[in-house]
């Protein structure tokens, strides 16, 4: 490969050039970076210091914060470097290393959402069987099976993009390592490489999207089912704020990825990209838990403690 390749660095262009912009951009970003380090961090610890919230759909989102907060880590403080100093360059290792880790954690990401509906589902529609159907060996299957998946996948894309020919252009117009954003600059065919990314992502997502759906169908026809206005509201309300989330995080992804890389503007894609780099990690602790009266309980007896 190195043999093949006579680029030793790449130039990202990033968000802006307009000098006006960039340190604004840097203050907004530093502030979403902060909350994202924060919530999501501040969640896992709450999670771990809390017994009560030893289950299992805090142990996926104990690992989704987690995950939230490292790839969200592979690409903010970069671009934060870019707008403060003007740091564009990154070497050819630190640029496959930051689309290694994106690509992975992103990946478990995916699956530890459709592990999440399917343990609402598994609550909601089966809470007899529950204790029994989601045990702790259930569950650690699941987390490890979504981080294997994720860093295979990642591999993957890797060697499938590196594999490529760097012979002219090194200018990356994009403001992080993404895949299609390198894999346009190949002086070599890469109509193979952007069909391997097309199918594997798309397998990927909609594999997560299906079980997804399946399982808040069900969880809806129990819904329906429900006697009581107070549950109907409760469980509604849970699944608009995971919808939300879910909608931003596989709309930006099939957006990006499950396209040719030439079929889209990679100034539209930057902006695709804000959102799920670094809005979807911030607002994931929101979503997910702020609103949840037994993390709230759990934060206030943290502070009295403290006190």
């Amino acid at each position: 490969m190195e043999n093949r390749t006579k680029v030793a660095e790449f130039i990202l262009l990033g968000l802006t050039s307009d000098p006006n912009l960039q340190v604004p951009l840097f203050i907004i970003f530093l502030i979403v970076y902060i909350i994202t380090l924060v919530g999501n961090l501040g969640l896992v610890l709450l999670i771990l210091l809390d017994s009560r919230l030893h289950t299992p759909m805090y142990f996926f989102l104990g690992n989704l914060s987690l995950v939230d907060f490292c790839y969200s880590s592979a690409v903010t403080p970069k671009v934060m470097a870019e707008l403060l100093m003007g740091d564009k360059v990154i070497s050819y290792n630190a640029c496959a290393a930051q689309m290694f880790f994106f690509a992975g954690f992103t990946t478990v990401e995916n699956y530890l959402l459709a592990s999440m509906a399917y343990d609402r589902y598994a609550a909601v529609c089966k809470p007899l069987y529950y204790t029994t159907t989601m045990t702790t060996n259930v569950c650690l299957c699941q987390i490890t099976g979504s981080y294997a998946i994720g860093f295979l996948n990642a591999s993957i894309h890797i060697g499938d993009t590196f594999n490529l020919s760097f012979c002219q252009s090194n200018v990356v117009h994009h403001f992080f390592c993404d895949i299609p954003a390198v894999m346009v600059l190949s002086c070599s065919d890469r109509r193979v490489s952007e069909l391997v990314l097309v199918y594997i992502v798309s397998f990927h997502i909609f594999f997560a999207l299906i079980i997804i759906w399946i399982s808040y169908i069900f969880i809806f026809l129990t819904i329906l089912r429900m006697h009581s206005t107070t549950g109907h509201q409760k469980a509604l309300s849970t699944c608009a704020s995971h919808f939300t989330a879910v909608s931003i995080f596989y709309g930006t992804s099939i957006f990006m990825y499950v396209q040719p890389s030439s079929n889209h503007s990679m100034d539209t894609a930057k902006i695709s990209s804000v959102f799920y780099t670094m809005i979807i990690p911030m607002l994931n602790p929101v979503v997910y838990s702020l609103r949840n009266k037994e993390v709230n309980n759990a934060f206030r007896k943290i502070l009295l403690k403290g006190k």
